[in-house]
């Protein structure tokens, strides 16, 4: 469709559509993320800078006016799509590279993925503030992070061979992890129902 969207000035590592289809989201190596018109093939606005290292994950909020960045810098930045700036401070907690970053159903809650084996759950609004202590199971990084439709349920893969699937109210696994692959589990996705 097009020619190619050129803009970073380093790999391109993680692209999201917003809900309504009109932007995407480019997550880079350069350390910063581009937002595109996806009509027009144009960038809207300047690259979001904020990162010190590289974007590994994009996600958009439900509502498509919150975008989150995960980066190797071992956080993760809420960004207002609308100003192209950040919703306060980066959100640190993480002790590795943040490699996946996923919104709840309800748009409330962030679940981060980092390579220091935890997953952090972010409260949204207004605190920007993890809700309780990282889930902690893996016995290698995190991958990636994926919300159950429902939003009940977290999937995380990991380098450990294994996903496990979380109870997002308590922070528990639900059940033992799912086993099978001999080698890192890279991607994670729930089915739609």
């Amino acid at each position: 469709l097009g020619q190619p969207l050129i803009g970073h000035s380093a790999r391109v590592t993680s692209v999201a559509f917003s809900p309504d289809g009109h932007t995407l989201a480019s997550g880079s190596g350069d350390d910063t993320v581009i937002l595109w018109d996806v009509v027009t093939g144009q960038p809207l606005g300047p690259p979001l800078t904020g990162h010190t290292n590289m974007v590994n994950s994009v996600a958009f909020s439900p509502d498509g006016q919150t975008l989150a960045s995960a980066s190797s810098d071992d956080t993760v930045i809420l960004w207002d799509v609308a100003l192209g700036r950040p919703l306060g401070p980066p959100l640190t907690g993480h002790t590795g590279d943040v490699n996946s970053v996923a919104f709840s159903p309800d748009g409330k809650t962030v679940a981060s993925g980092s390579t220091d084996g935890t997953i952090i759950l972010w409260n949204v609004m207004p605190a920007h503030q993890p809700l309780g202590r990282p889930l902690i199971g893996h016995a290698a990084p995190i991958m990636d992070v994926a919300f159950s439709p429902e939003g009940e349920a977290i999937a995380s893969a990991s380098n450990d061979q294994t996903i496990i699937l979380w109870d997002v109210t308590t922070g528990q696994s639900l059940g033992p992890p799912l086993t099978g692959h001999s080698g890192d589990v890279n991607t994670v996705a729930f089915s739609p129902d």
